[in-house]
């Protein structure tokens, strides 16, 4: 029998959450080195149309667990159907967004299947020797990457961080099965009832920006990151920031970008008053257009732009937003 390589398709109200496909990609080169299959998991309720599209994006063989009592995430229902199909089909390897659901399900599915669990990798690769899954990963508040393996225990289970690795192209001509499965549990057996829904208004999109305007210490304060918010509204983008000032109380957590902060991928990158860590790096290296501006030619930022301002942000921003805006004036 061939290894499998799973992705858990994560989606809410019919809609499946990009990172889901982005894995698909990854697993496509791990089931490679194994000489195995991409299968994903998909479970929820009306949720056929999120089957067949993940096999456009490169699944052989989809498990669909389609059921009312699953219309809404809850760990309990959710956890019970992934289990159950790992039990059944034996997985080697089983991948999961480290979205707030993937972070939350994953580890009650390692903990009833006794296995390991890596947290928010940012890297994964098949050991040539041993085939063993190699997921690496930040440790000790970022200052190191670390390479776990799970020799003993199957499945070999990671989540993933969005934006990690790139979507694959999606190809509507691509065959493959859907198998359907039950639950198996019926909603009087469900211990956890929901009374309600509050959503979260969502402030920040980073993972998915096109543009993302970061700053970092050569901002001076929290007030800097205004001249970036006017930037990155012209730019129809988002703002970022190093760990450095968010751990300063400059601007919230959820605007952190790198190793222990969100990992981005936008069209452009434009990094202001950011020396470059090799924590924040890993964050928004692969970025199309990297633009440092720094007062300091020698931030190891400059490293990796594609372009480089040595100067004062609070010079070359406001020049650049000026000129940003007699462009699109003139469009008009």
């Amino acid at each position: 029998m061939k290894p499998k390589v799973w992705v858990f398709v994560e989606q809410e109200e019919g809609k499946a959450h990009p990172v889901s496909w982005e894995l698909l990609g990854k697993a496509r080169e791990l089931a490679e080195a194994l000489s195995g299959e991409v299968e994903a998991l998909v479970l929820g309720q009306g949720v056929e149309l999120i089957a067949k599209e993940a096999i456009t994006y490169g699944a052989e063989r989809v498990y669909m667990i389609d059921d009312p009592v699953l219309e809404y995430y809850r760990n309990e229902t959710y956890a019970h159907g992934v289990i159950k199909l790992c039990e059944k089909y034996r997985p080697e390897i089983l991948l999961l967004g480290a979205t707030t659901m993937g972070r939350d399900l994953a580890g009650s599915i390692a903990t009833a299947l006794e296995t390991g669990l890596t947290a928010d990798v940012t890297g994964l690769e098949i050991d040539p020797e041993t085939k063993n899954l190699i997921m690496t990963r930040p440790a000790f508040g970022g200052n190191i990457m670390a390479s776990i393996l799970c020799p003993d225990h199957r499945p070999q289970m990671s989540t993933v961080r969005p934006r990690t690795f790139p979507l694959p192209e999606k190809d509507e001509t691509r065959q493959g099965e859907i198998v359907r499965e039950d639950l198996g549990l019926s909603e009087n057996e469900v211990k956890v009832k929901r009374v309600g829904f509050i959503p979260k208004e969502k402030t920040v999109n980073l993972e998915y920006a096109d543009v993302v305007v970061s700053g970092g210490r050569g901002l001076g304060g929290p007030e800097g990151f205004k001249l970036l918010r006017e930037l990155a509204e012209l730019l129809d983008g988002e703002v970022g920031a190093s760990r450095a000032v968010v751990d300063a109380g400059w601007i919230d957590y959820e605007y952190q970008v790198g190793q222990t902060g969100k990992t981005v991928r936008p069209r452009v990158y434009i990094a202001c008053g950011i020396s470059g860590a090799i924590q924040h790096r890993v964050g928004m290296q692969n970025s199309d257009l990297i633009i440092a501006v720094n007062t300091d030619p020698e931030a190891p930022i400059f490293r990796i732009a594609d372009l480089g301002i040595v100067g004062d942000l609070y010079e070359v921003l406001p020049e650049l937003i000026e000129a940003i805006k007699k462009e699109k004036s003139y469009e008009q």
